[in-house]
């Protein structure tokens, strides 16, 4: 195991490891929260904890199917005990950008709906300012009006196209997503704000108003 992926791993089962038994877990989509994962599998086996999940994509219930994490909905349960996801960008004030998993609207719900969200990284993911492009999920109808109205925000919108198909990348939800460059993010709460203000955005992966009960765990190697 390279020095990066001991490094989510570390990050991964510390998470795991503040859940308590009776807890509805939000369950994020990625290589580092998969390792959260895998620990809480670990956990209900060897400990015999009571937990139920609530994933944020249909990878991330695929995968908690394997390690025997028994789910649940938002519907059943609106209020989760504690959320675990991942990040592409974190600062120190714990603002960031998410979502190249394509997962980030049903990330933020998940995110919104708990009483503390942790946040798991590796180093590499720690910066300053935010300056990469924010994946934005768009109703196909409207995408080429959203992108003129990026455009006059200041971003670069461009298509996200599958690797192993042709076309776009479809989200979990139907939608194209679109990663816009926008420099520099000066005002990551504004920005936020006025992309999911533009009719036709169904949500962006800029994470900014979530500061307060967000934790970041930056998983350490040997």
């Amino acid at each position: 195991m390279d020095a990066v992926t001991e490094a989510k791993r570390n990050a991964g089962y510390r998470a795991a490891d503040l859940v308590k038994d009776g807890m509805i877990v939000g369950l994020g989509t990625g290589s580092t929260v998969f390792f959260a994962m895998e620990r809480l599998g670990e956990r209900i086996a060897s400990e015999g904890i009571r937990i139920f999940g609530v994933p944020t994509s249909n990878q991330t219930a695929m995968r908690a199917e394997e390690y025997g994490i028994p789910l649940t909905t938002l519907s059943l349960h609106p209020v989760l005990d504690i959320a675990i996801d991942g990040a592409d960008q974190v600062t120190p004030s714990k603002q960031m950008i998410k979502g190249r998993g394509a997962a980030h609207l049903r990330e933020k719900i998940v995110a919104d709906a708990a009483k503390q969200f942790v946040v798991v990284i590796d180093s590499a993911k720690e910066v300053s300012d935010l300056d990469a492009a924010v994946p934005i999920e768009i109703l196909p109808f409207a995408y080429g009006s959203v992108c003129r109205k990026l455009a006059a925000l200041g971003g670069e919108p461009v298509m996200r196209n599958g690797v192993k198909k042709d076309g776009p990348v479809i989200s979990d939800n139907g939608n194209y997503i679109f990663d816009c460059a926008f420099g520099k993010v000066d005002d990551p709460s504004g920005l936020e704000s006025a992309i999911n203000a533009i009719p036709g955005v169904v949500e962006n992966g800029i994470f900014a108003k979530m500061t307060e009960k967000t934790l970041v765990i930056v998983g350490k190697s040997p």
